[in-house]
């Protein structure tokens, strides 16, 4: 992705809220790969939700930068964590991390999700099988 002139605060560097933004893309994309419509679970009652972020900030990306966002999944209990990480691609500087934490709500209920659940699965077992996370 590249960083737009709008998303840029006075000091010409993107305001923070905007990696936010980044961070929320990059999950919706993740989710369209695995042909889940957050809109048809909404319909049916079960929505994910951000419970919780921690946020480091590393390096400034500014006006016309491109940068790559990265991200791994993990199933703490009924917690989903989304671990991403923002590159400025010029140089691969890491420039943002963020631990996302995503719990679902079923008819507005905490619970479980078998849709995630059987959605994330395969991505659950390959991080698992290549060692990237451990349950």
């Amino acid at each position: 992705m590249d960083v737009r002139d709008y998303e840029c605060d006075i000091q010409g560097i993107v305001n923070n809220a905007n990696y936010l933004h980044y961070t929320e893309h990059t999950r919706h994309r993740f989710l369209h790969s695995l042909n889940v419509s957050f809109a048809q679970l909404h319909e049916r009652g079960v929505d994910a939700v951000v419970a919780r972020m921690q946020l480091k900030f590393k390096q400034s990306l500014r006006s016309d930068d491109e940068f790559i966002s990265r991200m791994n999944i993990r199933k703490a209990g009924l917690r989903y964590v989304f671990e991403h990480d923002i590159y400025r691609a010029a140089d691969e500087a890491l420039c943002f991390h963020a631990d996302v934490e995503l719990v679902t709500l079923i008819n507005g209920r905490l619970g479980a999700s078998e849709d995630y659940d059987n959605a994330f699965r395969p991505v659950l077992e390959k991080e698992k099988e290549l060692g990237i996370l451990s349950d």
